[in-house]
């Protein structure tokens, strides 16, 4: 895999775009396409980077020259044919996901030349997108990765996730796995900075662990490589937990519900354990806790929360400007290993959001 850097806050690259105009477009443009159904973790040969005509953009809608694209581990699941809360990748056809670029091409009176926007047409170099499914952001606010991660999608899941499904109460001890990813490094700061007693996080090296505990404020974090979750978990915290934000579920799932204190509430955003497994896995042996404890066990969708975006934007911006709130990149340069940077989300190899730049 190709990760050309790992980025502090955005500091390294952030450089406003000028407006341009760009009179010529180009002929094509190179997307990748899923030519194969993974079975089990995806292979390269899943997988194949095509051309395909750029013309000018119809009527409502822009051509986007796209500067970064994103990798989430949700899109594993939509390379399976099968139903779900969003549809499936279709074969040899272009994927997508979220993407930030430059207006170069405008056929709607909403968008101008030169404009940048966020949409969901990535995994590709051009993207004719309609006026109504863009949103204009401002590099010179934050960069435009930004967009994709901490002020994004990912973002916004932490933030709902944590706050409004989690019921999160001043006070509460709480644990996040996956907590150097984009999503659980937000979880557990924003956890910090509204009064949490004690944040306790798993990841899948020491260097993301030491990262946990001395940038992101956590209070205690450890490897679950370097032993059962469970007596790690119990260790890290003596006196149980309030609230578990599941990122990868398997043996950290079972591993928390016996440490989930009476009352305790799991939200459960993803399991990326169990993504890439060819036969059923077995659920937590301890389920029967649930009963006695009274836990509460919610899965989460941040579609289901944009309601809060107003709010989001305004808060975690105002945490960034501050210094309060630290976050990561992980950058891949160019389209051609934008196959590279979704398997290395998968393995663990990013900190922070995975960003694939153009």
């Amino acid at each position: 895999m190709v990760v050309s850097r790992t980025e502090v806050n955005g500091a390294s690259r952030w450089r406003p775009h000028p407006v341009t105009a760009q009179p010529a477009l180009p002929a094509t443009s190179r997307a990748w396409h899923l030519v194969a159904r993974p079975h089990g973790w995806p292979k390269p040969a899943d997988f194949a980077l095509r051309e395909t005509p750029v013309t000018e953009p119809a009527e409502g809608s822009i051509l986007v020259r796209n500067q970064h694209f994103s990798v989430d581990p949700y899109m594993r699941g939509r390379m399976n044919d099968v139903k779900s809360y969003v549809a499936p990748y279709q074969l040899d056809a272009p994927m997508d996901g979220g993407a930030v670029g430059e207006v170069i091409a405008s056929n709607s009176a909403d968008f101008a030349v030169g404009d940048q926007v966020l949409h969901g047409l990535g995994w590709r170099e051009y993207a004719e997108v309609p006026a109504r499914h863009a949103t204009r952001v401002d590099s010179s606010a934050a960069p435009l990765s930004a967009y994709l991660g901490v002020l994004g999608m990912p973002g916004l899941t932490a933030y709902a996730g944590l706050l409004e499904v989690a019921s999160f109460n001043e006070g509460d001890t709480v644990f996040v796995s996956g907590a150097a990813g984009a999503v659980g490094s937000q979880v557990g700061q924003i956890a910090k900075l509204k009064g949490a007693a004690r944040v306790i996080g798993s990841a899948g090296s020491d260097d993301k662990v030491e990262l946990l505990t001395k940038e992101y404020g956590f209070d205690a974090a450890f490897n679950y490589k370097n032993g059962p979750v469970a007596e790690q978990l119990k260790e890290a915290a003596p006196d149980g937990i309030d609230v578990y934000f599941d990122n990868v579920g398997g043996d950290h799932l079972e591993a928390a519900i016996s440490r989930l204190k009476v009352h305790g509430r799991v939200v459960v955003c993803g399991m990326i354990a169990g993504y890439n497994d060819t036969e059923p896995a077995p659920g937590p042996r301890n389920m029967a806790m649930i009963i006695g404890k009274r836990l509460r066990i919610q899965g989460m969708l941040v579609r289901d929360h944009a309601d809060l975006q107003p709010r989001f934007v305004r808060d975690v911006a105002g945490w960034i400007a501050s210094g309060e709130l630290k976050y990561r990149e992980t950058v891949v340069e160019g389209i051609e290993n934008g196959v590279d940077a979704f398997l290395g989300v998968l393995s663990g190899a990013n900190t922070g959001k995975m960003v694939v730049s153009l």
